[in-house]
């Protein structure tokens, strides 16, 4: 497998992470047990998958630039 192949393997992983924190929050907040550290751990994986999301945005633009391809 190549490094994009394992990059998007990470964003998709990161995403679900991203998705199970967010479900927490919302638990907690609706029980009345939240804690300010718990509104901070879904950040870890929103930068992560900011930088990932960024990176698999950015191939095929790379990619035709690469190639040499026509702008536009």
């Amino acid at each position: 497998m190549n490094w994009n192949m394992w990059l998007r393997q990470i964003h998709r992983w990161l995403s679900m992470a991203f998705t199970v924190t967010v479900i927490v929050n919302f638990i907690a907040v609706a029980r009345g047990t939240h804690a300010d550290w718990l509104g901070f751990v879904a950040l870890l994986p929103l930068a992560l998958l900011l930088f990932t999301g960024l990176y698999l945005f950015a191939l095929p633009y790379a990619a035709k630039w690469r190639s040499g391809g026509a702008p536009g």
